[in-house]
């Protein structure tokens, strides 16, 4: 898909998932509702500064709205700062195998100490993970004792 296909897939769904119309999203951006279902159809690209507000608009990073495919991951454009890596399963040892694009993109390495959070409430349960050093300062000296002298 081309550059110019991608943006216009990326705000079409993105328009679409929040249940907007075109006139409504063009109104927000000051431009026409012509000139924005063109963008939605390939027929000419929105400058910059239109594609930086249709990106605080539909609150995702200006870099995936211009790049990202959502056809080469079978994945949604995400919200900024959000990311979904894909599946991991539990190994031998209960041991979960980190993949490679969220290390990346999270900047951890090995060795990095990660604080894992659950929720065991029947509608919402589940694992999370947080870099240590983060919870630590956001839950201030209470919780200290608790991960002192431990290596995993």
């Amino acid at each position: 898909m081309d550059e110019k296909q991608i943006i216009a897939t990326n705000i079409r769904s993105l328009r679409q998932s929040k249940k907007w119309s075109q006139e409504a999203v063009a109104e927000q951006l000051h431009v026409t509702r012509q000139a924005y279902a063109k963008w939605e159809n390939g027929d000419s690209l929105p400058d910059l500064l239109k594609c930086v507000a249709l990106s605080k608009l539909y609150d995702v990073d200006l870099n995936d709205l211009v790049t990202y495919d959502a056809s080469a991951t079978g994945i949604p454009i995400g919200p900024a700062g959000k990311h979904l890596f894909g599946v991991v399963s539990v190994g031998n040892g209960n041991t979960i195998a980190i993949p490679d694009a969220a290390m990346k993109t999270m900047k951890y390495q090995i060795g990095t100490k990660l604080v894992l959070l659950g929720d065991t409430n029947p509608g919402t349960v589940g694992l999370a993970m947080i870099d240590a050093s983060q919870f630590m300062a956001q839950t201030g000296p209470a919780f200290n004792r608790l991960f002192e002298d431990q290596d995993s």
